[in-house]
């Protein structure tokens, strides 16, 4: 990875079908399946749901069908990522998530599936980066909850809330360090793209 890291709010799927078309060409059934097999924890799209976006992306550039015809059965199309698709996926891939629960359930773990089928260092430098992003926001967090009037009670437990959550946060990325396998091996085999 480059060290430079862009903030991103991209809480849709859009990037892991990038993803998966970066991997290689693919009908939009088969991203479907392969979103649900590999990311099916993170993401509950729906098959209508992912041929939409796909349409979207095809709308905007960033990837190209082409249909293909197939004997008694309806056409397909096959997608392939284009370059302003590639240039969006790889932008994102190194990109810093917001500091929220679920930017980091959604879009951290599958920026961090597809680090990890990459290159794991890379991952564990996402991890890394990710974390220190978290406890720069908390610092922040912290410097306001200082300066909150005590009669602010309610203001006072929101942010201490939203702090112990992300404090939480960065105990779950910590343990995503020892769960994931640095190197490929029987008991744990990387992560295949299919």
């Amino acid at each position: 990875m480059n060290g430079e890291y862009r903030r991103t709010s991209g809480l849709s799927p859009e990037y892991a079908l990038l993803g998966f078309l970066e991997q290689s060409p693919a009908h939009g059934y088969e991203l479907h399946q392969k979103l649900l097999e590999h990311l099916g924890e993170i993401w509950h799209t729906s098959l209508s749901q992912t041929y939409n976006i796909l349409t979207r992306l095809e709308e905007h550039g960033f990837i190209q069908g082409t249909t293909q015809e197939q004997e008694k059965r309806p056409a397909k199309r096959r997608f392939r990522l284009s370059a302003a698709g590639k240039q969006r996926f790889e932008a994102w891939l190194t990109s810093i998530s917001a500091c929220s629960v679920r930017a980091i359930r959604v879009e951290f773990m599958t920026r961090l599936y597809f680090l990890y089928t990459r290159n794991p260092a890379d991952a564990f430098e996402a991890i890394q980066a990710q974390i220190e992003a978290l406890e720069t926001y908390i610092a922040r967090l912290q410097e306001r909850l200082g300066n909150i009037d005590s009669q602010q009670i309610f203001n006072h437990m929101g942010i201490s809330l939203r702090i112990r959550q992300l404090e939480v946060l960065i105990e779950s990325l910590n343990e995503c360090k020892t769960q994931i396998p640095s190197i490929s091996s029987p008991e744990h085999p990387r992560v295949s793209s299919l």
